[in-house]
């Protein structure tokens, strides 16, 4: 099925005379662990009753889908669902939550969301795609492989579809080429288990493996075990 690109909607309007967090990410969107980073933005889902707008919070470690909120408009609690939803999940300690300089991410709520909650928030500059370049590829992906190819009559059609893709299909299926080609949960997940592998090993190879007594330390067992037989 051919695609067509959509007709554009201004979703990022700046507020005059508004403090805008410094950039504290310079376009280099790579992280060493998970919720040290976090990019975040706005697009629009056309339907025939409406605009549908979705605020997106995405780890940039495992480009994995943090947080999410869909409204028919553009106010402040759009981003501040987004972000709730993200620090449910994930609990972070510090972690950057990089957006534009669009006027409700630099709304007083939502500073003093990220305030009470530990986040630091920064902003790129205006009207600049590449300083949220990573989070401009996860909307291009999504128009690419949903919007562009659905037409949906209201706003439930399309929250229903936006839910099915980001958790039914993007964060547990969507492999990703930076990823080793694996989606993001499957990367998350892998990262995990070598956590708890690595957590398990012995100092030193002549001490003696711990005999499992629940399917949790099963993990560190078969890790101190092929330790012991290598």
């Amino acid at each position: 099925m051919g695609v067509s690109r959509r007709r554009y909607v201004t979703t990022t309007r700046r507020a005059r005379n508004r403090y805008a967090p410094p950039d504290l990410v310079s376009r280099n969107f790579e992280a060493a662990a998970p919720d040290r980073l976090w990019v975040a933005d706005i697009t629009y889902v056309p339907t025939h009753a409406g605009f549908l707008y979705l605020a997106v919070v995405i780890d940039a470690w495992s480009r994995r889908v943090v947080g999410w909120a869909m409204r028919n408009d553009l106010k402040t609690p759009l981003v501040l669902d987004a972000l709730d939803m993200a620090l449910r999940q994930r609990r972070p300690n510090g972690v950057i939550h990089h957006s534009d300089q669009g006027c409700q991410y630099t709304s007083i709520a939502f500073g003093l969301r990220c305030k009470a909650k530990g986040v630091r928030p920064s902003t790129g500059s205006v009207g600049d795609a590449y300083d949220n370049a990573m989070c401009e590829s996860f909307f291009a992906t999504l128009e690419c492989e949903l919007i562009d190819r659905s037409r949906f009559r209201n706003l439930f059609e399309a929250r229903s579809a936006v839910f099915e893709f980001i958790e039914g299909w993007y964060n547990p299926r969507r492999r990703h080429s930076a990823l080793g080609y694996r989606s993001p949960n499957e990367f998350e997940k892998a990262f995990a288990t070598q956590a708890r592998l690595e957590a398990c090993l012995p100092p030193n190879p002549s001490t003696p493996a711990p005999v499992p007594n629940d399917a949790a330390s099963s993990v560190c067992y078969d890790a101190n075990v092929s330790t012991e037989a290598g």
